[in-house]
């Protein structure tokens, strides 16, 4: 079977889940939507997106809870059973692991996080890994203010290892990696769009990229990484974890570097 008939089968799979979000979607379901075996499906699947069938649902799920929060006035228990979960505890349970606050916080804030914090459990380096390079927008995109994240799974969700904020295209430098394997991830919206929260706005504005696996062992040198940023699709999994207001955040590091 040809990729483009490949990834068809799977754009209908995950169309389909945006159609059913609220219904209990099994992998028996999916698998007869593409129109393959169930571990058949369940491969290509992986390989098309980077993630499994029901990683996917389950983030875009939480993909559209997030705009609910934002742009309704739907209750928290409401919105969770819209998006699949019976029950409230569980549903507000993972959007605060996922997404980095809870439902009620995430609403209160406008679709914003007050601060990313890395993944405690990279505090304690032991190596001194560092991942170099450069963000590159294609002449096709607009660029803009771009959120850099290092995390163990292709889905950009919960605490980066290690993140930083770039002003725009161009050199990036991650330190203090400790082992393990690591991918990184780019989001980045064009200027003057930074008030539309990720996983919310217009998808055609959102530029993303994916560079990984990274595999850092004690004191390595990692190869320089060229991450060229595209168009955000239907096939690449959602940014859940909430993101700085990219320009706010540009704009404090300014003040900061203007004030020393």
């Amino acid at each position: 079977m040809t990729s483009t008939a490949i990834e068809s089968a799977v754009h209908r799979v995950i169309n389909d889940m945006h159609v059913n979000l609220g219904q209990d979607l099994t992998i028996d379901d999916m698998a007869r939507t593409a129109m393959f075996s169930k571990f058949h499906f369940t491969r290509v699947f992986r390989d098309v997106t980077g993630t499994s069938p029901g990683r996917f649902l389950s983030a875009l799920r939480l993909q559209e809870a997030k705009r609910l929060l934002v742009d309704t006035k739907f209750s928290v228990a409401d919105i969770s059973s819209q998006v699949g979960y019976s029950s409230v505890g569980t549903f507000s349970s993972r959007f605060k692991s996922c997404v980095g606050v809870s439902p009620s916080m995430f609403r209160e804030l406008g679709g914003y996080a007050p601060a990313i914090e890395t993944d405690p459990a990279g505090k304690d380096v032991t190596t001194r890994s560092t991942l170099r390079g450069r963000i590159v927008f294609p002449a096709d995109r607009d660029p803009g203010y771009c959120f850099l994240g290092l995390f163990p799974t292709p889905v950009p969700q919960g605490q980066p290892i290690r993140c930083a904020v770039l002003d725009g295209p161009g050199a990036f430098d991650l330190r203090d990696i400790p082992a393990g394997t690591w991918y990184l991830l780019v989001h980045s919206v064009p200027y003057g769009y930074e008030n539309e929260p990720s996983g919310t706005g217009a998808k055609d504005a959102v530029s993303v990229g994916r560079y990984g696996p990274v595999t850092a062992h004690a004191d390595t040198l990692l190869l320089p990484a060229e991450v060229t940023l595209r168009p955000m699709d239907a096939l690449e999994p959602p940014v859940l974890m909430a993101l700085l207001d990219l320009r706010l955040n540009a704009l404090e590091r300014q003040g900061t570097a203007a004030a020393g």
